[in-house]
């Protein structure tokens, strides 16, 4: 079993007077936040009001940047080059960190946000886009990639620093990919289930799927997406299950 482990979020999913996610009870729970950077969801109000209570709460901050299409959630895959891609990120990255430092917080990690994250994720040309947006941008940003994909193999041989995520509320295929969210059973919203599948996906050091397959990964953080309905309560049962078991919680990033 982990001596640490982080917990960390996908939030500022909201946009104007829409709110999406609990963020401000989330930000009591969770030592990490990934702040949605205005092309999936988010806006620049949201962003600054985040960073400003994610300093005061100890909370790290990184940038979580999608496709461009509020639409659907950057949860489409749309069709870019690699400089395009290197260009979005930059835009959004770029947007995350000024936001934290006009509150006076520090931006410490980038991890991609849906469609987006999974093309990263295996696909070669756009991991090396995301690897080499950060070490063009500030290579003391972590990347936080999802466990056992391309992207980390590609990251360790870059040299860049990086930390691997479990999911709370996500079913895993035997290919130790996600499900796709249009299959039954993808998302998972009960607490205790979640905290279940925590608990021995961090004792056994392995992701483990629907079918009951292990795959051996490495552990740093376990996620919960804010949008996902009674995720407060799951984030919540989780965080206590990990207590119990004696595992300190911590951010992987110092936010400091």
């Amino acid at each position: 079993m982990l001596k640490y482990v982080d917990i960390n979020c996908d939030m500022g999913e909201s946009f104007g007077p829409y709110t999406m996610g609990q963020d401000d009870e989330m930000l009591e729970v969770v030592t990490t936040a990934n702040l949605a950077c205005g092309f999936h969801a988010g806006d620049f109000k949201i962003m600054a009001d985040i960073c400003a209570k994610a300093k005061q709460k100890g909370v790290a901050v990184g940038a979580h940047p999608g496709y461009p299409d509020l639409w659907a959630f950057g949860r489409r895959h749309q069709e870019y080059s690699q400089d395009e891609i290197r260009q979005l990120l930059a835009y959004q990255i770029g947007a995350a960190w000024a936001m934290a430092k006009s509150v006076g917080h520090r931006l410490t990690h980038v991890k991609a946000h849906g469609a987006l994250g999974h093309l990263v994720a295996d696909n070669e040309m756009a991991a090396q886009a995301l690897i080499e947006t950060i070490q063009t941008l500030d290579d003391k940003l972590v990347l936080s990639t999802m466990a056992g994909v391309t992207l980390e193999r590609l990251a360790e041989s870059a040299g860049v620093a990086y930390v691997t995520e479990i999911y709370a509320d996500r079913a895993y295929l035997d290919t130790g990919r996600l499900v796709p969210r249009s299959q039954p059973g993808a998302v998972i919203h009960d607490a205790d289930e979640a905290a279940t599948r925590v608990m021995q996906m961090l004792k056994e050091s392995a992701i483990i799927t629907q079918s009951g397959k292990r795959i051996p990964v490495s552990i740093d953080t376990i996620c919960v997406h804010g949008d996902t309905a009674g995720a407060l309560q799951m984030i919540k049962k989780v965080r206590a299950s990990i207590e119990q078991a004696g595992v300190g919680i911590r951010p992987y990033c110092k936010p400091e």
